[in-house]
């Protein structure tokens, strides 16, 4: 049976090239023809190949001919075929609202929102992201399930905080809290979970894997943006740690922790966490433990105000944001020395501008990496770490590679960006294919044959 074909009109000023969507059924093939393959591991694209594509699938990759009878052909005419990018640290409901919206909008108009960047993600060739933190479950089951264009979405649900931690939004009028009382606006969407004792962040994390989380997201120390907890505050206690990371375990997942400093990165490993996210300001001491436990580091590429949203000039805030900026070269070095599995994320928030310059970001790690490197990093690396859900894993199967038996998520670039990584800063042009789960929902470049 042929595939049915839905075109649109390009939406340039979105930003959103969907000229020519094609929704694939149910064991759909599409043959790739003469194209060069960046596998996600390799530093140097194959000869010449060409690739079938059934289902959600990659089922063959060949230098010979391929014939796929009925399947639609796509002449790639020497392009480069990479997987699609995953972003390891994105907040899919926090990135084009502003601090106000994202607290107090309705959240009906906060899923629309989310769901139009959602395509403007996909659409930039990021077709997986991680989410650390936030009420995206309705999101990603409304992708899932087709009725939105959008990446694949790995939940952590509620980032869960302490009183006073980053992801306590309340303001001063409520506070004192009434133990035992009602939720908070932010509760109350599923943004973030106050928890201070082991029993509450127990509570906690169980219903966010009862929710459908893939992993879990604590706040082990105190962030720029946060409105009450300083930089170098470590939070949550390492008793309270391990209980959360003895919920996730029994739910067969693990948990990350945003941790900037030494002392809320060496509490976090102590307790059995799997992954530090952000490390900005990590040590000498910090960086060869994460390496001796094997920990992941999810790192940003934050150096100046193209990175992150610009805070007030001399605010609290302000000065937290550059003191991130002045350590990520450190960090980035230390990775470097001791051989950290270092995954790629963008962290953005409040700012559809910065979203949009999601590639770029990428791009940027040129400052510490060979172009093969960070390409690795954006796919296959960051495949393996989203298998640490193990059996929470919402899309069992292999991303981040082209490989027989991978899911096909798949990107056609106008250009091979190993010799010329800014191709991937301008994707509305250079991608000219964008699959995921073996359903095409961009092509610029063929017709059925």
């Amino acid at each position: 049976m042929q595939p049915r074909l839905f075109r649109t009109m390009a939406c340039g000023l979105a930003g959103i090239a969907l000229s020519s969507i094609v929704f694939a059924q149910d064991g759909a093939a599409t043959l790739f023809q003469n194209v060069r393959i960046y596998d996600g591991k390799s530093s140097a694209l194959s000869a010449a190949s060409n690739v079938l594509v059934r289902g959600n699938h990659i089922e063959r990759i060949s230098a010979q001919p391929i014939v796929a009878d009925g399947a639609t052909v796509i002449a790639g005419n020497g392009r480069t075929l990479m997987p699609g990018l995953i972003d390891a640290h994105w907040h899919t409901m926090m990135v084009r609202p502003n601090p106000l919206q994202a607290i107090a909008a309705d959240i009906g108009y906060s899923n629309l929102l989310a769901s139009a960047e959602a395509t403007a993600t996909l659409m930039r060739g990021f077709t997986t992201v991680r989410d650390l933190g936030g009420p995206a479950f309705g999101l990603k089951q409304a992708i899932d399930d087709g009725l939105v264009i959008g990446p694949r979405i790995y939940p952590s649900g509620a980032i869960i905080s302490i009183t006073g931690g980053h992801g306590d939004f309340r303001q001063s009028f409520e506070v004192p809290r009434v133990i035992g009382g009602g939720l908070n606006r932010m509760e109350q969407i599923n943004g973030t979970m106050i928890a201070d004792t082991p029993d509450e962040v127990r509570i906690r994390t169980r219903e966010q894997l009862m929710l459908g989380a893939s992993q879990i997201k604590l706040t082990a120390g105190g962030g720029v943006a946060s409105p009450h907890s300083p930089l170098d505050a470590s939070t949550f206690t390492e008793t309270e740690l391990r209980a959360a990371v003895e919920a996730a375990e029994n739910w067969g997942t693990y948990v990350g922790t945003h941790a900037y400093t030494p002392v809320s990165i060496q509490r976090a490993i102590k307790a059995g966490v799997k992954v530090i996210e952000h490390g900005h300001l990590m040590d000498e001491a910090s960086a060869k433990l994460i390496a001796e436990k094997g920990i992941w580091l999810s790192l940003q590429p934050f150096l100046d105000d193209k990175d992150a949203a610009p805070l007030p000039a001399g605010s609290v805030n302000r000065e937290r944001q550059m003191q991130v900026f002045a350590g990520t070269d450190t960090a980035y070095a230390l990775a470097k020395k001791y051989k950290i599995k270092t995954a790629f994320g963008t962290d953005i928030l409040f700012s559809q501008a910065l979203a949009q310059r999601q590639g770029a970001q990428l791009a940027k790690l040129t400052r510490w990496y060979k172009v093969p490197e960070l390409l690795k990093m954006a796919t296959s690396t960051n495949g393996e770490l989203l298998l640490l859900s193990g059996l929470r894993n919402p899309y069992p199967g292999r991303l981040g590679v082209v490989e027989e038996g991978a899911l096909a998520d798949l990107l056609l670039v106008n250009g091979n960006p190993i010799e010329n990584i800014k191709l991937i800063e301008d994707p509305q042009t250079n991608f000219v294919v964008i699959m995921k789960d073996g359903k095409i929902y961009k092509n610029l470049v063929s017709a059925d044959k």
